[in-house]
């Protein structure tokens, strides 16, 4: 497996196999194509369902690294983080690309040892936590942050079908929230038992 230290910054996508079955495809070739030709200037296409050969059987987490080309592809067996404990963490944290270097964002979470996850605010607003995006249940709809640290495939996934809306919400707000949620690729959209006006 080639190493991950390269001159030229490398991107992951993280795309779940269940089964066999890969999972929102067209949402991870739609941010590979727009982050190669945000960062390369790539108008070319790296197709992503030709580089995969899914596991018939068993959840696995497929990770591609890439750049202009693909790099490596690896299909890791995958279970779920448990998340049973929030704390809202202010930083001016860059992630608007799926960078394959993940060093800040682990930082962040291991000076935070207290609690299993961290929820980012910056400028005054909530963004994501260092695994997923955010929503929150106002008793008739969810609502996720409006400018999250990274745009996730479930996220754009569930704005499409009208499930989610985008809405800015700082830590002032929680009060109004009966519910917390995470998602990202691999565990879809997941409700903790949390109380948002409990995380602090």
């Amino acid at each position: 497996m080639p190493q991950e230290q390269s001159k030229t910054p490398l991107l992951l996508e993280t795309i779940k196999i269940e089964e066999g079955k890969i999972h929102n495809l067209v949402y991870h070739q739609h941010r590979c194509n727009k982050s190669r030709q945000l960062l390369f200037n790539s108008h070319d296409i790296l197709d992503l369902s030709s580089c995969i050969d899914a596991p018939k059987s068993g959840l696995y987490r497929c990770r591609i690294l890439y750049a202009e080309c693909l790099y490596s592809i690896e299909y890791i067996p995958y279970t779920p983080k448990e998340i049973h404990s929030l704390k809202i963490v202010s930083s001016n944290i860059e992630y608007s690309l799926k960078y394959a270097n993940r060093d800040a964002l682990n930082a962040l979470l291991a000076s935070n040892k207290d609690v299993d996850e961290v929820i980012i605010e910056k400028k005054g607003y909530l963004t994501d936590t260092t695994i997923s995006n955010i929503a929150f249940f106002d008793g008739e709809q969810w609502v996720t942050p409006e400018k999250p640290l990274l745009e996730g495939t479930m996220r754009a996934k569930l704005i499409d079908e009208g499930f989610l809306h985008p809405k800015q919400i700082s830590k002032e707000d929680l009060k109004n929230y009966s519910q917390v949620a995470l998602m990202n690729a691999m565990i879809g959209f997941k409700i903790l038992n949390i109380e948002p006006y409990k995380i602090s």
